[in-house]
This record gives C-alpha cells, sequence and structure tokens, in this order.
C-alpha cells in the first residue's frame, strides 16, 4: 500500500529555513513520505486565513492523507498540540486553535482526537517556539509510518472552536454574503455557495453592482471592469479582468456582498 500524501501548510514564508527544517524532521521519520506543499505564505499569525485555505484544499486529497498545518501565535503557551481524525479516515495535526475545524468538518467532522503528549513520538530537539519541528512534524511521519493515532497521546473529545466562518443569510428574499479570503490574483472569495444564487442576479458589493452575473469566465468582460462567478472552491467571487478586485473596488476580507435576483 503506497505510504499517505502528506499536505503542508503554514505561515513560514520561504525567506527562513522553517518550512525546510520541518520537511527535514518529518522525512528524518519518514524517509519515503509523499510531500505537497499547500502554502508557506499564510499571513503570519492569520489563524483564520490559515482555516480557510486548508478548507479549501483538503477535498482533493485522497481519503487517509495527512495534513500538517501550523499558524501557530500560540507556540509555547497552553494550546494543545493536537492530531485529529476525520470519519473519512484523514487525520489533521497541528496547534488547537481554530486552524484545524473547518477541514475537519470539510471532511465529514470528528471521529477521533489526541493532544500530543507522547514525548516519544517528538523528534530530538525541543524549543518552545518551533513546534512544527520539534512535535508537528515528527508526530505526523510516525502516523505515515503507520503509528496508531491512540498512542500518541491522551483522548481529548473536541477541538477548540474560537471562531467560525458565517453563514450567509437573506435579506428582503436576496442572499447576503461576505468576503472570506482575497487570494493572490486580489480575487473576493465570499461565503455564498453556488447552490444558494440565483440562475441570473445582480451583485452588490459597496457602491459597485455587477450586472449580469453569474460570468462564465475571468475574460467575460472589459479589461479592468468587475465580474462575478463560482470558482473553483464552489463559492462566489467577485473579480476584476486583468486586475485585482481587492485594489480596484477597495474591498476585502468582511465586505458585505448583497444578491439581487434577475
Amino acid at each position: 500500500m503506497p505510504p499517505p500524501l502528506i499536505s503542508l501548510l503554514t505561515d513560514f514564508g520561504l525567506t527562513d529555513t522553517y518550512v525546510g527544517q520541518m520537511k527535514a524532521a518529518l522525512l528524518r521519520v519518514a524517509p519515503g513520505a509523499v510531500l505537497v506543499d499547500l502554502t508557506h505564505e499564510v499571513p503570519a499569525q492569520d489563524v483564520r486565513g490559515g482555516a480557510f485555505l486548508l478548507w479549501s484544499a483538503v477535498e482533493a486529497f485522497p481519503e487517509g492523507s495527512l495534513h500538517l498545518a501550523v499558524v501557530d501565535p500560540g507556540v509555547g503557551s497552553t494550546r494543545r498540540a493536537v492530531a485529529a481524525r476525520t470519519r473519512r479516515g484523514d487525520v489533521l495535526v497541528g496547534p488547537d486553535n481554530g486552524l484545524l475545524v473547518p477541514a475537519l468538518e470539510q471532511l465529514g467532522g470528528l471521529d477521533a482526537a489526541v493532544e500530543l503528549s507522547a514525548p516519544e513520538y517528538w523528534g530530538p530537539r525541543q524549543s518552545r517556539t518551533f513546534h512544527g519541528r520539534d512535535v508537528f512534524a515528527p508526530v505526523v511521519g510516525h502516523l505515515a509510518a503507520g503509528v496508531p493515532l491512540e498512542r500518541l497521546g491522551r483522548a481529548v473529545r473536541q477541538l477548540e472552536r474560537p471562531f467560525s466562518f458565517p453563514p450567509p443569510g437573506e435579506e428582503n428574499g436576496c442572499p447576503v454574503g461576505e468576503v472570506l479570503h482575497v487570494d493572490t490574483y486580489g480575487n473576493l472569495i465570499t461565503n455564498l455557495p453556488g447552490a444558494v444564487l440565483p440562475a441570473r442576479f445582480r451583485v452588490h458589493l459597496g457602491s459597485t453592482v455587477i450586472e449580469d452575473a453569474p460570468h462564465a469566465h475571468y475574460q467575460a468582460v472589459a479589461s479592468g471592469e468587475p465580474l462575478s462567478l463560482v470558482g473553483s472552491a464552489g463559492l462566489l467571487e467577485v473579480s476584476v479582468r486583468d486586475g485585482s478586485a481587492e485594489k480596484v473596488l477597495g474591498a476585502g476580507r468582511g465586505a458585505r456582498v448583497r444578491i439581487e435576483p434577475r
């Protein structure tokens, strides 16, 4: 049976050696592991942003994959380090600060979780500031090598949930939502799933009104004009052709979006 895929998501960036050290600690335990870098460019300490990105990516992986996520402003504090198995059979490893919860729910919900309290599965070095290298990565290596989740520490009943992504609402019969994420192109990704949208609609975002939505693709309007379509995550996006909707429209995370059926 081939080893499970292992995804990596952090806010470490690529200027320093932190990502390389974390990978080395994992491969030291499981040298045959297959690693997939989701991103290491989560904005520094942005747990909510990292949670959205992890949520948006995990469904692409096969059942039984491992996901190592580290956006951890509370490293070295009383926050727990955890590993959580989903009902689908995947395992997510990282800090218990809300980062893992949306992805966990995307993969069927919580089956079992442990606090990483068994130091025999940690790495040989122990710093209070780099659990990605010293705790999380070795633990994922042991999971990839076949160590059962239950051996990694004491059981916990549930993970911390300090935030949640707001569900879409309704106002006078119109779907209403907000921007959850701004991607690298400046596209504004909302919390409005395609399933709640009418067949044709206008999008109201601040003073901007986008007609004739949903658009079929990013080049459906003239250069510099706004458009709106259902993107790869199944959520409504607001974009600007050949530009950044964030910059052109002056909107970002939390901006209100209202849909007007046509």
